[in-house]
């Protein structure tokens, strides 16, 4: 890929305002060559006012999300992206979260530019693990993990009853629930359906990825190896 485009499509600015870059003499190789707008060179030694460039398509990003944020490219209140670089939101393709966390819900949240990534995440045949801390408004019953763990708990307008999902107890209205679905408000539902209501919701893993000590509204990058690590099983806590 020609030089212009590469760094356009990783979001740094225009085409025109890419070539405005190269004869500024911004781009250059990591040893200090001055790049041309016909330079090839490797994306890994290519360096844009000395520093390296983004990751190459294939990003995958972990944010921590905080409380009030909407996985949305646009939206009346704060977004995601805007807890990352501007850039992201302009690489073509797009760098888009991996499923949802409603405004409310916090923690581990995915992006990627790689839609076929994306999907094999979050099609329903992946059974890929969904961890979740909630608290909750009312002390448990004691029967909930049984009930999660039967596979015959139906919600209210559904057709189907849900998949078996673990729930360990941390406190008498805490606790951690992995589900392997991603049916629409499907945890703040389960509570319901057994008399409780959800107050607070922070996904701590995905498959075998944890959020680690990444604080809230910080990011990474993940390398091959974490990416890996989504589709190892997650115990759940």
């Amino acid at each position: 890929m020609r030089l212009i485009r590469l760094v356009a499509n990783l979001g740094y600015g225009s085409q025109k305002e890419v070539k405005a870059m190269i004869r500024d003499g911004r781009l250059t190789t990591a040893s200090g060559e001055v790049l041309a707008a016909d330079s090839r060179c490797d994306h890994a030694d290519i360096r844009l006012d000395g520093e390296p460039l983004d990751p190459a398509p294939g990003l995958m990003v972990m944010l921590n999300k905080p409380d009030g944020y909407t996985c949305s490219t646009s939206d009346p209140g704060r977004v995601v992206y805007e807890l990352l670089p501007p850039r992201f939101m302009h690489r073509s393709p797009l760098v888009a979260p991996v499923g949802r966390l409603d405004r409310d819900s916090t923690g581990l949240l995915l992006l990627t530019d790689d839609g076929a990534l994306s999907h094999r995440i979050t099609a329903p045949r992946a059974h890929v693990a969904k961890t979740y801390e909630v608290e909750l408004a009312r002390p448990l019953n004691g029967d909930e993990a049984i009930i999660f763990a039967s596979g015959s708990l139906m919600l209210r307008s559904e057709k189907t009853p849900l998949a078996p999902a673990k729930m360990l107890v941390l406190a008498p209205q805490r606790a951690h629930i992995t589900i392997n679905e991603g049916r629409y408000h499907q945890v703040k539902r389960m509570f319901a359906a057994v008399g409780n209501h959800v107050e607070r919701l922070r996904r701590i893993g995905i498959g075998g990825l944890g959020l680690g000590d990444l604080e809230e509204g910080n990011w990474r990058c993940l390398s091959p190896d974490e990416v890996s690590m989504i589709f190892r099983d997650n115990e759940g806590g």
